[in-house]
């Protein structure tokens, strides 16, 4: 797992790249209505190399019925229509597919979702995983309290065999708000990730398969296990996550911050490669907003740009599409929170040099606007951009970072910042696929501690909608302020109260349950 992603989004308000259809997801003012013919046919070309699209419409349905013609009259076939948020995912080899459709009318945008056959990763770890070397007889006593836990007969442990070396618990208070609200087993956190395995101990308890999916093709396949991962070698980052968020207080190994909380899983991740592609992102939160799910974690970018840039038709209609399946979800109430990324990026300044992208075939430098290029999902209205921290409540040395991009931090581990003994390693601990615990950093561990956190606050106001628990979490922050000597390469700026590294402030999960 490579780079999972960056971030982040005042500024992003005003960023033109479609946005103005969340609100009503019409036709953007201009465009043709339905009623007028489709654009002429043209003929049909099929020498280029089978790729997604993304076609971002209106949803009225005689718009909808036209963009399908015109969809399939120029080689494409359809995956399947959102019909709800106007955004259809189609298949073609036509070279001139995009262009084509982008001249239909009711059509807003329209770009292919890759730039070749499948490669690489798009998760915000920092580092393979490090699995912990478990004590003698500890399979023994895991299994047995496995099955104390199935028969309801076992008692509440005072802690976990393995949370002595999950600094990150104390750091926001989680051990100590399991004793006042563990959460609620009405929300569930949906893992838009690399699959979860749900067979995990630690994970078992609080898996709900009827909430959890494939989105990889871009329509769900709800089939028993299409959820785990394709690999669990190497698709391991989905089911660390899930134990960051939701690990069972159940007497074996680790415990997450919203322990009685349910997990689902949402697997996005290609089999080859393990991109994140639009097409599956978008499925994605829409199952999350039509299953009852509550919250989001998305540690990812959506591959193959590192950020999607306002000028390029491919990228505008990325961030187009996967902006409408947001504030669908939103709209439902679910909460979405996404990791800022690992590339120690300050997402306020006026220039990035992205050499990254894009990554499914030859990346090359490229300077961007934070302005006018999005970082997909995190920089999306709505969404909580997350930074990490290390042990010593400082920013992570690969965290970005960014005044008015980064709205809260939380523990993501950071090998450079050493805990005292018992833990001695400056990583998260947590779940691995096949009943493995283990260590990573990255922006892609300190989400899963805010969207924790989150299912919390959604336990302890059931009422409130997504903004109101968004304005509750930062409330509750608590901001360290800018470092005295912040690392040259990371200046910090900003108040006490909001800055470039906290936003506002590293997430409190005992004010989550009390307040």
């Amino acid at each position: 797992m490579a780079h999972l992603r960056t971030r982040r989004r005042h500024a992003l308000l005003a960023v033109p790249v479609g946005l103005a259809l969340t609100a009503s997801l019409g036709l953007l003012p201009g465009v043709a209505s339905a009623a007028a013919p489709a654009a002429a046919k043209a003929t049909v070309r099929t020498d280029s190399p089978l790729l997604s699209y993304v076609v971002n419409t209106g949803t009225e349905r005689g718009t909808l019925d036209t963009v399908k013609k015109a969809v399939r009259q120029n080689g494409g076939s359809i995956v399947e229509s959102y019909d709800k948020i106007g955004v259809i995912v189609a298949h073609s080899a036509n070279p001139d597919f995009a262009k084509t459709l982008r001249a239909v009318p009711g059509v807003a945008s329209a770009g292919a979702t890759r730039t070749a056959p499948i490669a690489p990763a798009a998760t915000t770890d920092v580092g393979k995983p490090e699995k912990v070397k478990l004590p003698k007889g500890y399979a023994a006593a895991a299994a047995k309290a496995a099955a104390a836990a199935k028969s309801g007969k076992a008692g509440k442990p005072a802690q976990e065999p393995l949370e002595s070396l999950q600094w990150d618990l104390p750091a926001i208070k989680a051990d100590q708000a399991a004793k006042v609200d563990p959460g609620s087993r009405k929300v569930t956190v949906g893992v838009i990730d690399t699959g979860v395995d749900d067979t995990h101990p630690d994970l078992a308890p609080n898996f709900s398969r009827a909430q959890s999916a494939s989105c990889v093709t871009g329509k769900a396949d709800t089939s028993f296990s299409a959820w785990r991962p394709f690999d669990p070698k190497s698709d391991y980052h989905g089911t660390h996550v899930a134990g960051t968020i939701a690990a069972a207080r159940n007497g074996v190994g680790v415990a997450g911050v919203a322990p009685n909380a349910k997990i689902a899983a949402l697997k996005v991740s290609t089999a080859k490669g393990s991109f994140f592609y639009a097409e599956s992102v978008v499925c994605a939160f829409v199952f999350a907003a039509d299953h009852g799910i509550s919250v989001t974690n998305n540690s990812y970018y959506v591959d193959p740009w590192m950020f999607n840039c306002a000028d390029d038709a491919d990228q505008k209609a990325i961030s187009d599409a996967v902006n409408r399946a947001v504030q669908y979800a939103d709209r439902k109430g679910v909460v979405n929170v996404a990791s800022a990324g690992n590339s120690n990026f300050d997402l306020a300044a006026k220039k990035i040099n992205d050499t990254s992208s894009p990554n499914d075939t030859k990346p090359g430098p490229r300077d961007i606007n934070p302005a006018t290029c999005l970082d997909v999902p995190a920089q999306l209205p709505g969404v909580i951009t997350v930074s990490a921290t290390g042990v010593n409540s400082l920013k992570s040395y690969y965290s970005n970072y960014g005044l008015g991009a980064i709205d809260v931090a939380a523990p993501g581990g950071d090998a450079r910042q050493i805990p005292d003994a018992p833990a001695k390693d400056g990583r998260i601990l947590s779940t691995l696929p096949g009943g493995d615990y283990g260590f990573l950093q990255g922006t892609s561990m300190a989400g899963p501690h805010v969207a924790g956190v989150v299912a919390l606050l959604k336990s302890t106001h059931p009422k409130s909608n997504a903004a109101e628990i968004q304005w509750i979490l930062k409330a509750q922050a608590k901001n360290p302020g800018c470092p005295a000597q912040a690392p040259a390469d990371a200046p910090c700026v900003g108040t006490k109260h909001i800055n470039s590294h906290y936003g506002y402030g590293i997430v409190d999960a005992l004010a989550a349950v009390r307040n």
